[in-house]
């Protein structure tokens, strides 16, 4: 595997969970693997003021707690950890800053090249690449450099665009990388080689062999610690607008003419160009909102959302979004995407489902099992294909039965976690996993009716924790005569289920 060039990566918002979580437990695997440049460093930035040691031990006791570390490997990768207090919305602040990088890069021979991660409150987005800029520290001519942005890119429309302005008047495009760690996991990328890889598939992916199609992204656990930030988010900006989105354009998309950035980017743009706008009778009858309330489950007490802490106790907050949506193309005109998301469910399961079309053969098919093909994303990654054979015995009845592919038998292959694969990607300068402007500007175009209407108190249903949703998220399938999936955390069918 061809390594990244040496550069620095400066993490803004080191002091913050998301460091302590993903960032630097994902740059020590990549380090562990031998993944990394052969001279990187990182340096932490916050207002918090630790001398190098004390961030490399804050760092080490986080790592040795919560992963399987190596001591050596462990005290090496410590090696290359640095830190900068600054105060982040201080211009003049920058110049220590831009002091510690040029130390840094003559220590590690960097040429210059530095990412920038904005592992920061979304308030931050717009303020740190204009301090940059005014130290120059977003120019080219000395190394790359790279901006690295975490979700949400806005909080609606305007909001979106005015940030993607702010972004573009200090850094370009090309430099721009927005982060949605869902584009990282192996098995959404998978989705793209199980259907292009396959002549067996492809030429069944469209509206002539597929009567609909199912994406559920569920979660068992509540809103946690995070009642403040969720009351001004709610389901459609944390999961729908984006990570939904998303994969419901690796779904749709047509074949890229070579797997690189721009034509991958392109292909998925095309699909946000097709989404069918939401009318206002969509919004009546093909929504559905709703918000966990309190119940017990296997022995436990759930409390309801208004009951968490930081929720406001007549939050009239989504925690669950289902939607009957359409793609106006050749390829899936008249095939209703059924997508739903919701916290406080059953399970922790993200999966997609397509439902092929039943045989036209009216003596094979009248009690004929349906056909699907279940895409797992998470947990069980694997893929579960459904179709029917003759039952054992007199007659010709027949019965559904499996065939099933799991990512654990791979044993020989090292899955890189989603923040691995695309922090990796970013020092390689491969943009392929990360939103485009364009994208991202698409999907707020498209949600924001929704923003709009759930704006109204009335449109927002009630849902005991532990089930599936409203009811009236499963009307919106069986007045077409179908059901929803009601998966387990094992992808193969057990006797075993969390309902």
């Amino acid at each position: 595997m061809v390594k990244p060039e040496n550069n620095c990566i400066v993490i803004f918002g080191a002091s913050g969970d998301l460091t302590h979580r993903k960032l630097i437990p994902a740059f020590y695997h990549l380090f562990a693997n031998g993944l990394l440049s052969e001279e990187f460093a990182i340096l932490g930035v916050s207002r918090t003021h630790y001398s190098d040691a004390e961030f490399q031990q804050k760092l080490k006791e986080s790592l040795t707690a919560n992963e399987k570390v190596d001591p050596q490997v462990l005290d090496a990768f410590c090696q290359r950890l640095h830190y900068q207090a600054i105060d982040t919305k201080s211009v003049e602040d920058y110049a220590k800053l831009k002091a510690r990088l040029d130390e840094i890069g003559h220590k590690y021979r960097t040429g210059g090249n530095t990412t920038f991660y904005l592992a920061t409150p979304p308030s931050l987005y717009s303020v740190i690449p204009e301090c940059l800029a005014a130290h120059g520290l977003n120019k080219e001519d000395n190394g790359w450099k790279r901006l690295i942005v975490e979700k949400p890119f806005g909080y609606d429309l305007a909001t979106a665009e005015q940030l993607d302005h702010d972004l573009h008047a200090h850094f370009q495009e090309h430099q721009i990388y927005r982060i949605d760690h869902y584009l990282g996991k192996e098995t959404v990328q998978n989705l793209l080689v199980f259907r292009f890889a396959n002549g067996m598939f492809e030429p069944l992916w469209n509206r002539n062999f597929i009567d609909y199609v199912e994406i559920t992204a569920a979660e068992f656990l509540g809103v946690e610690e995070r009642g403040g930030y969720y009351d001004g988010a709610g389901a459609v900006r944390d999961m729908f607008q984006n990570h939904l989105l998303q994969v419901l354009a690796m779904v749709g998309m047509e074949p890229p003419a070579a797997i690189n950035a721009d034509s991958m980017r392109d292909e998925v743009m095309k699909v946000f160009k097709s989404l069918q706008p939401l009318s206002e009778n969509d919004l009546q009858n093909n929504l559905v909102l709703g918000q966990y309330t309190e119940s017990d489950v296997r022995g436990d007490h759930l409390k309801g959302y208004r009951e968490e802490p930081g929720v406001a106790e007549d939050s009239r907050t989504e925690t669950y979004v289902g939607l009957k949506m359409f793609i106006d193309n050749w390829r899936w005109n008249g095939v209703p995407f059924y997508v739903r998301t919701g916290k406080r469910l059953p399970t922790r399961v993200t999966e997609v489902v397509i439902h092929f079309k039943k045989t036209p053969h009216p003596v094979f098919g009248a009690n004929a099992p349906e056909n699907k093909l279940i895409i797992r994303i998470q947990p069980d990654e694997g893929i579960l294909m459904s179709f029917g054979l003759k039952k054992p015995g007199a007659g010709f009845e027949a019965k559904e039965v499996s065939m099933d592919f799991h990512y654990e038998s791979l044993e020989e292959t090292h899955m890189l976690t989603a923040y691995e694969r695309l922090l990796l990607d970013s020092m390689k300068g491969d943009a392929t996993l990360f939103a485009r402007t364009d994208a991202v500007k698409a999907c707020w175009q498209f949600v924001q009716p929704i923003l709009e209407y759930k704006e109204n108190p009335e449109h927002l249903y009630g849902y005991a924790a532990g089930t599936w949703g409203p009811k009236e998220a499963d009307e919106l399938l069986s007045r077409d005569g179908r059901e929803w999936r009601f998966p387990c955390k094992n992808l193969t069918n057990t006797d075993y289920c969390e309902l």
